[in-house]
């Protein structure tokens, strides 16, 4: 036996290269691996396919069908990409430093009895319905928000973003993108806990054995070697605050297409996904091809963002490497 081993080593195989049993596993798991990658690819080509066969009247549809938001097609899906662009930064602004702070809270400073509560109860955000999110946001956090939507136009009116007539119903741009940065912050947070948890310890008790202090040495060696993994989970809950629909349209209900800098008022710009939410249970075959063309461009502009991120993180591997 110990001859055979050896023999099998030397000649650079697997000593279960000839076992039928581990060769038939590795067949198995492999044509399944691959069959599962197919099979995404298909789908998304298939969506990819439905919405331009069943959207290609809406790029030319008539000139009614956009008014009085737009005159044609390209303003229309423009303004309402400018309102989803602009709901998922603010809440990316708010969720990012809140994400990665409670990650390092988890991972490296609050004592376990502590950390795994409040780990648990920041994963249990996730299961929580999207309509439940806007109820709240719309009912009840738009009217809590009015002082403090309030001490903002007063204080920061001289800012674009903060003046204009406050709303009476507080229900603006500025709270949808705050329901959404409560809603994209369990998977934030899980992913950069996640990552952070994963920093070799001999990086870690090197640097501190070094003189640097708790910070520096998160700074120096968890950071750089979380980098990627920060960067996917930003990139994962950018995704869900660009695709939101339900909580954004009971935040939102009257939005439209708009392009305005304007966070406190009662004009707020509509998004993708919430515009089609509002309107497609019409009866009209125009406006449903044109929410459908403006779905396409969702998708594209949704695919594009991820790739960038992709290219982000594998070059940010590279340079760490």
């Amino acid at each position: 036996m110990n001859t055979t081993t050896e023999t099998a080593t030397d000649s650079g195989t697997s000593p279960f290269a000839s076992s039928g049993r581990h060769g038939m596993g590795d067949r198995v798991f492999y044509t399944l691996a691959l069959s599962a990658g197919v099979v995404i690819l298909i789908a998304l080509a298939a969506v990819f396919v439905f919405l331009l066969v069943q959207g290609e009247d809406g790029f030319h549809a008539d000139r009614e069908l956009y008014q009085p938001s737009a005159t044609n097609f390209v303003s229309y899906a423009a303004k309402l990409l400018f309102g989803t662009a602009l709901a998922a930064v603010i809440a990316m602004i708010i969720a990012v430093p809140f994400a990665i702070g409670i990650a390092l809270s988890i991972s490296h400073y609050a004592p376990r009895r502590l950390a795994v509560p409040i780990a648990y109860v920041i994963d249990l955000l996730a299961a929580v319905p999207s309509v439940v999110f806007g109820l709240w946001g719309g009912r009840t956090l738009a009217h809590v928000s009015q002082p403090v939507q309030g001490w903002l136009n007063h204080h920061l009116g001289w800012l674009p973003f903060f003046s204009g007539q406050v709303s009476s119903t507080g229900r603006t741009i500025l709270i949808a993108g705050v329901v959404l940065a409560i809603m994209i912050l369990p998977i934030t947070t899980a992913i950069c806990r996640e990552v952070f948890q994963q920093t070799p310890r001999l990086h870690e008790e090197a640097a501190l054995a070094l003189g640097a202090t708790r910070w520096e040495m998160i700074r120096y060696a968890v950071f750089p070697h979380a980098r990627s993994g920060m960067i996917a989970g930003i990139m994962l809950g950018l995704g869900r605050a660009l695709g939101e629909t339900m909580a954004v349209t009971m935040v939102l209900s009257a939005g439209g297409p708009l392009v305005t800098w304007h966070l406190l008022t009662s004009d707020n710009p509509a998004t993708i996904a919430s515009n089609i939410a509002s309107k497609f249970s019409g009866e009209d075959i125009g406006i449903q091809s044109v929410l459908l063309a403006t779905g396409l461009v969702l998708f594209v502009f949704t695919f594009f963002v991820n790739f960038a991120a992709r290219w982000v993180v594998n070059r940010s591997e590279r340079k760490f490497a």
